[in-house]
């Protein structure tokens, strides 16, 4: 396995199955221009080989996110940036659906920055 895998797959489920699907649509939304790196123990999205987004978890919520650079630009209350320069952070409820349209349409926002 390589590191991306080994670190979805330390979570345990139902979070492991919400996050593989999130990883699953950011990559296939824009195949040609989206990759996925691994950098400081966390996968990273790219876009034109520039930062896009990242997925974490926050002790403070106890709870997965995703991370969006310049998020620092982006008006979406959803968002939060608590002391954050330039990402902010959307927070994965894992009781409720997952955001899709919400989070895709955060991410081609992002882009426009890049």
């Amino acid at each position: 396995m390589n590191p991306i895998q080994e670190y979805f797959y330390r979570i345990a489920e139902p979070e492991r199955s919400t996050l593989l699907f999130l990883r699953k649509m950011i990559l296939e939304s824009d195949p040609d221009h989206i990759t996925e790196t691994f950098s400081f123990g966390l996968p990273f999205f790219k876009y034109k080989k520039k930062m896009l987004c990242y997925i974490y978890y926050s002790k403070k919520y106890r709870q997965h996110y995703i991370s969006f650079y310049h998020g620092d630009k982006l008006n979406y209350p959803e968002l939060l940036q608590e002391g954050r320069k330039k990402f902010k952070i959307l927070l994965i409820d894992m009781e409720k659906d997952l955001p899709v349209s919400f989070i895709m349409n955060v991410i081609d926002d992002v882009k426009q920055y890049i």
